[in-house]
């Protein structure tokens, strides 16, 4: 039976997000609306400061997240994985285009930078499939896998790639999947990765589960990576933070970083 290939759900206009636990669906938060006393947050696409960082504590406090932490936070031996910024998710013109992506690039910016500045590992990863290739569930699942050939598989240059970064070329959610990170990561004596990218729910968190089950330390950066739609955006940061990774702020992340 063939799998029927829905477009990307829009989010609700009433803002309300919803959690569905043993007691049946609650109300959890409408995290649209500006806490008391502040203004619109992130419908600006405002660079990393109060604002972005006053919604994404926002977040963390309507899921429960707060305390789930290893605090202090440490990034030492640490990488940053920049997943799949593409002009596909991130180009207006794309039909794939991921319209939170633009509230994300300054603090992915900024996190770039000061890892950078730090000397430790950025990665970069792009998705792409090969003429020829078998396509695998991909194929079968999405209507028009993104081809290598398509000039919007190309990293944005919102996320200018440097010779010291590592690139790595991808063709499954995963970006350790059938990919030589892992020993790239080992070979550098990293033991934790810093999450960021596109999308939310889909290559972020398949990575984020693939990079514990390899024994690494997982922070998932929530204001550093977007979904189509904040459910889902929202509900894969409530799903990994239970079990496999750690949820930080852009500002945490910077912090920690010095």
């Amino acid at each position: 039976m063939a799998i029927k290939v829905m477009a990307p759900l829009k989010a609700a206009e009433s803002g309300i997000v919803f959690a569905v636990s043993s007691h049946g669906i609650q109300e959890m938060a409408d995290l649209t609306r500006p806490e008391e006393g502040g203004s619109e947050l992130m419908n600006e696409h405002q660079p990393v400061g109060e604002g972005t960082d006053a919604k994404a504590r926002g977040w963390l406090r309507a899921l429960g997240l707060e305390r789930r932490r290893f605090m202090p936070l440490d990034l030492s031996s640490s990488a940053l994985i920049v997943i799949d910024m593409q002009d596909f998710f991130l180009d207006e013109r794309s039909h794939g285009f991921i319209p939170d992506s633009k509230a994300i690039i300054p603090n992915v910016q900024s996190i770039i930078q000061s890892f950078r500045k730090k000397g430790m590992p950025v990665i970069f990863s792009w998705h792409g499939h090969r003429e020829g290739e078998d396509l695998g569930m991909e194929g079968k699942w999405w209507a028009d896998p993104l081809m290598e050939t398509d000039p919007l598989t190309k990293i944005s240059d919102s996320m200018p790639v440097e010779d010291s970064d590592i690139v790595i070329h991808k063709n499954r959610y995963s970006v350790f999947h059938r990919t030589d990170l892992d020993q790239k990561l080992r070979e550098k004596g990293v033991e934790k990765v810093v999450i960021t990218g596109v999308a939310t729910h889909i290559c972020c968190e398949t990575t984020a589960r693939a990079a514990f089950m390899k024994d690494y330390e997982v922070y998932f950066v929530v204001d550093g990576t977007a979904s189509w739609d904040e459910e889902l955006h929202l509900a894969s940061l409530r799903t990994t933070s239970d079990a496999f990774s750690v949820p930080v702020t852009t500002k945490e992340v910077l912090e920690a970083l010095g």
